[in-house]
């Protein structure tokens, strides 16, 4: 089995603050396999981490979270962005198209773009995973909500630790049952649903940490693209 996080976001995303180095550090100090940088509606770091993976022990998956009308989808193996906006449904087969999986992350979420509010259970269904295991959760309802959502529709697993500081890179990790030791051979893995959730909730006053930096952060932004 591989242990592998699915969810991290480095400073290209608006709420991120790390470099791909940092978090590729921490995902081999605590003793991963493989890590997919997935940043809001960029690709470009993912693609950097996945190019450096391999100097830190690692398999590099590229990915990034795509936000479409109805919330955030995770697109892995893919080439080339996926252009947020469109639809649920043309969101997954824009990620198939370039030969990836389509992930939904944290889906009954309401507060941060879960999708299941806007869409079908037959929709949902039609995921190639689902994120049952988001560490950033505050009770835990949401993610029972998907594990049950996911069993009864027998639809693939996964964890993410949603980080947005290197240091809670590996808080929630995929075990993936692959072939072999690559990225190919785990997005195989998980769209045949040989995988198992691992993870421990994000610490609150963490969370609350990575939450006001990813606001202020925002606000830096705005204000520098007024000048």
């Amino acid at each position: 089995m591989l242990s592998v996080e699915l969810h991290a976001h480095s400073a290209l995303s608006y709420d991120g603050r790390d470099p791909v180095d940092l978090l590729l550090e921490q995902a081999a100090a605590v003793g991963l396999d493989a890590l997919a940088v997935t940043d809001h509606d960029e690709i470009d770091a993912s693609v950097e981490a996945a190019e450096r993976a391999s100097d830190y022990g690692l398999v590099g998956i590229v990915g990034m979270e795509v936000t479409c009308a109805a919330g955030h989808v995770l697109a892995f193996g893919i080439d080339e962005r996926v252009e947020s906006g469109l639809p649920f449904d043309e969101t997954l087969d824009r990620i198939r198209d370039q030969g990836g999986i389509a992930v939904v992350p944290h889906p009954f979420q309401k507060s941060r773009h879960g999708v299941a509010a806007h869409i079908t259970d037959e929709q949902l269904s039609g995921a190639d995973a689902l994120e049952v295991y988001n560490s950033r959760l505050f009770t835990g309802r949401s993610n029972r909500q998907a594990e049950k959502f996911a069993l009864r529709n027998r639809i693939p697993m996964t964890a993410g630790s949603d980080a947005h500081i290197s240091e809670m890179v590996g808080q929630a990790v995929t075990e993936v049952g692959a072939d072999e030791r690559s990225a190919d051979a785990i997005l195989s893995a998980i769209r045949d649903g040989r995988t198992s959730v691992v993870g421990k909730r994000t610490p609150w006053r963490v969370s609350l940490r990575q939450f006001g930096g990813g606001a202020k952060r925002r606000a830096l932004r705005a204000l520098d693209a007024l000048r």
